[in-house]
Formats: structure tokens, C-alpha cells, sequence
């Protein structure tokens, strides 16, 4: 393939030390960030990326569109087939955790590795925990007359696995299983309402788009997310990070899902902790009511 020929997505170093010439001067800061730093902007908001460049996400996206790219998340993929390209082997499911399976390793050691990953997942979380921003979370949700969990793609997993666990001590947890119900839902929402949302990355069109609708109607959000700046951490009223770092060629992770359920479940303790007799007299009335579902 000849130089002209050379795409970004067939070859992104190559394409952007092709058309170095062609770059502002703050764009030439972000290929310079990217050619030395490959593999830690993998796992990089788009804000993150700016300020470690020392320039406004606008020069990234503009960046990326000079790199014929879609968006930001293709430049990433992009960014990921050609760090595996030049490694010369497939991308590990623990890329950017704890060490890379491969067909080398032992039964034992996959396990170890995955155990390993997830438990550091959990622990980078518990380190981002601060007492006042999940107080302030808590608050949020204790006073929302209902409260929405809300995500797309693997986080709507996400949400309805937190609106069943504090639908048991709770009634005013929903759940809504799809983007236009949830488009639906935030645009009967009121001053008195609040949404759970959960994104990984927190940069969604889904994501700008609900919760626009939602700020618009006066309502509460909580963000659950891995990147405290990004679009989705604009509109939030609280954000709480998650730990763990999941590439682009990962799509979804055990130990990124680990990390935000660690999340959900200081949040839901915390919550019942306001009034635990409440929490206990709601569950007992619900194990009464599944106790007939049982043999």
C-alpha cells in the first residue's frame, strides 16, 4: 500500500506522520501525544486527552476529522487495530488490566489473571470514593419522589440490575428498558425527580441527548461513569468514577461491570442506612410476597 493509499484506519501512525504538514499547531501538540503515548490514550476521554495535550477538546475533534474519522471512539479503535498490528497479537480480554491472557497460559493462571483484574477494578474504585460526593449522590436519591436507572448497551444491564437491588427496599426505582422509553420517561420528569445513569465512557450521543431533556425538565442526575470530564460529567449533578480501563476492541468488561456494581452497592447501603427499619419492613414484605414463586 502506497502512501497515498494509507488511510487511518488501515494505518494510523503512518496516516498521521503522513499529514503532520497538514495540522494547526495545536493539532501537531495532539499527534505528538498520540505518537508517544499509543497506548495510554486508548483508554482516554476526549477531555482527558485535551488537557494532557494543553489544548480545548474542540482541537481533538477537529483532529480527528483532519484523520478522515467519524468521531473520537473511531479514532480509538482506529488507535487500538494498529497498537495490536505492530504488536503482532490479538488483543487480550485484560488489555489495560493486570497482564494479557494467552493460549499460553495455564487454567490456573487465567484465573488468576481474572481474578486479579477484577479485584484491582474494585479497589480503583474504592480509592475514587469520596464520603461528600456519595453523600451528595445519597441526597439525591432519598429526596427524588421517583428515580430513573437509565444506560445503553452494556449499562443498561448496568441500570436494571441497581432499580431491581434498591427497588427492594424502595418503590420509586424504574427501570426503562430502551432509549425511547427512557426518552419518554425524561420528558415527564419534574423538579422532584432524579436519574441513575450509568456510561463507561460518558461520551454517548445517547447519553448528551437524555440528559438534556432531563436538566431541561429540573431533574437530578447522578452519573456513574469511568471519566469524571467528559460531554456526559457537563450535565450530571453528581459523578461517581468507577475503576478500571477498558480498551476500544473490549466493548465490555467483567472487570468494568465489577467496578461500577461496587459503585451501585456503596450507593445502595448508604441509601438504606437512612433508615434501615423502612429498608427491612419493604423486604420483608417482598420475600413474603416471592416466598409463593418458590417450591
Amino acid at each position: 500500500m502506497t502512501p497515498q493509499q494509507q488511510t487511518a484506519e488501515t494505518n494510523i501512525f503512518a496516516y498521521i506522520s503522513n499529514s503532520y504538514h497538514n495540522f494547526t499547531t495545536a493539532e501537531r501538540k495532539v499527534a505528538d501525544y498520540v505518537l508517544s503515548h499509543s497506548t495510554e490514550v486508548q483508554y482516554m476521554s476526549i477531555s482527558e486527552l485535551a488537557e494532557e495535550c494543553g489544548v480545548a477538546d474542540a482541537t481533538v475533534s477537529r483532529f480527528c476529522r483532519q484523520l478522515k474519522l467519524k468521531g473520537y471512539n473511531t479514532f480509538k479503535l482506529a488507535l487500538a487495530k494498529a497498537t495490536v498490528a505492530e504488536q503482532g497479537a490479538p488483543t487480550s480480554v485484560l488489555e489495560g488490566q493486570e497482564g494479557n491472557i494467552g493460549p499460553e497460559d495455564s487454567f490456573s493462571e487465567l484465573c488468576r489473571k481474572l481474578y486479579t483484574a477484577q479485584t484491582a477494578a474494585i479497589g480503583q474504585s474504592r480509592s475514587l470514593m469520596r464520603p461528600e460526593t456519595v453523600t451528595k449522590a445519597v441526597d439525591l436519591l432519598w429526596n427524588a419522589q421517583r428515580v430513573y436507572c437509565m444506560g445503553q448497551g452494556g449499562s443498561l444491564i448496568l441500570s436494571w440490575q441497581a432499580a431491581h437491588l434498591f427497588s427492594t427496599v424502595s418503590p420509586k426505582f424504574h427501570f426503562s428498558q430502551d432509549s425511547h422509553l427512557q426518552a419518554t420517561a425524561a420528558a415527564l420528569l419534574t423538579e422532584q425527580d432524579a436519574i441513575l445513569f450509568f456510561s463507561y465512557s460518558g461520551s454517548t450521543r445517547d447519553i448528551s441527548e437524555l440528559m438534556g431533556l432531563a436538566k431541561k425538565r429540573g431533574a437530578k442526575i447522578v452519573l456513574i461513569t469511568r471519566f469524571a470530564k467528559s460531554p456526559g460529567a457537563v450535565w450530571a449533578d453528581v459523578v461517581l468514577q468507577c475503576g478500571s480501563f477498558e480498551g476500544p476492541l473490549q466493548l465490555s468488561s467483567i472487570p468494568a461491570e465489577m467496578a461500577q456494581l461496587y459503585v451501585v452497592d456503596v450507593l445502595y447501603n448508604e441509601f438504606v442506612r437512612r433508615d434501615p427499619e423502612a429498608a427491612r419492613k419493604n423486604q420483608e414484605l417482598i420475600a413474603e410476597a416471592l416466598a409463593e414463586k418458590h417450591l
